[in-house]
């Protein structure tokens, strides 16, 4: 073709060669991707273990059928549900002790403390409330408070330790050599009578004795003395060890 500019170059109908040889490059991988996917194996028991794991992920865990009604899915588990209970009769625990205390033993009202925290419950009996200085004879004047209290922890569950705890005057006697002796004598004193006036399970409770080492504060008043010298009932969380044992112990 001819014009008045010179001769038009002609052009080829359809794609460029180029474009044929680049097809045939991608139709050969594809075709060798394929050739590996049919020598390779799969891992059935891999794939199930993976396809477990993502079920669970997304909340999958059971079949039904398309015509069963969804069921709504509980919020709190049963372990968060079991907290609850327990925070709350841990609370009403603290609630009766202090009000036997303010009715019957005004006294040493401000000798006894109840603490309430997120896993436990403490009953703190400080200086001479439970103990005479020195002693571990129980007062006459505190049996009924240990008593209510014993019927209170064992309606309660979860695991009981008893603690006991001094201040840092050294005490040289034949009875007690140590603080920590002393410490741990009246931890045990505290935990007898509470066995012998109710009906805990034994299982449940325990003793500890720390003598001078963990004061809750200064031992360089008078005051500060008498914190620190406390015996402390401290009811756990749920479970407790006590209630798994029986529980290993009916299994057959």
């Amino acid at each position: 073709m001819s014009s008045e500019f010179g001769d038009t170059p002609q052009v080829e109908q359809g794609a460029p060669k180029w474009v044929v040889t680049f097809g045939d490059l991608m139709s050969l991988l594809l075709c060798f991707f394929v050739l590996l996917l049919s020598f390779s194996e799969m891992d059935r028991q891999k794939y199930k273990q993976v396809a477990g794991s993502l079920e669970k992920a997304f909340g999958v865990q059971r079949q039904s059928k398309v015509m069963d009604v969804p069921k709504g899915v509980k919020m709190i588990a049963k372990d968060f549900d079991q907290e609850v209970i327990a925070t709350r009769i841990k609370e009403e625990l603290g609630r009766e002790v202090k009000e036997l205390v303010e009715t019957h033993m005004p006294d040493i009202e401000d000798q006894i403390s109840i603490e309430e925290g997120e896993n436990e419950v403490v009953i703190r009996l400080m200086g001479e409330s439970t103990f005479d200085s020195g002693k571990a004879e129980i007062r006459t004047e505190v049996k009924p408070l240990l008593k209510k209290a014993g019927q209170l922890l064992n309606a309660a569950n979860g695991d009981i330790i008893v603690a006991g705890h001094t201040d840092n005057v050294p005490i040289h006697t034949d009875q007690f050599p140590s603080n920590l002796r002393l410490s741990i004598a009246r931890a045990a004193a505290v935990a007898e009578f509470l066995l012998t006036h109710s009906a805990i399970d034994p299982r449940r409770l325990s003793t500890m004795g720390f003598g001078e080492y963990r004061p809750i504060t200064s031992n360089a008043t008078e005051k500060g003395r008498r914190q620190n010298r406390r015996v402390e009932i401290i009811l756990g969380n749920l479970p407790t060890r006590a209630a798994n044992a029986q529980r290993e112990t009916t299994t057959p």
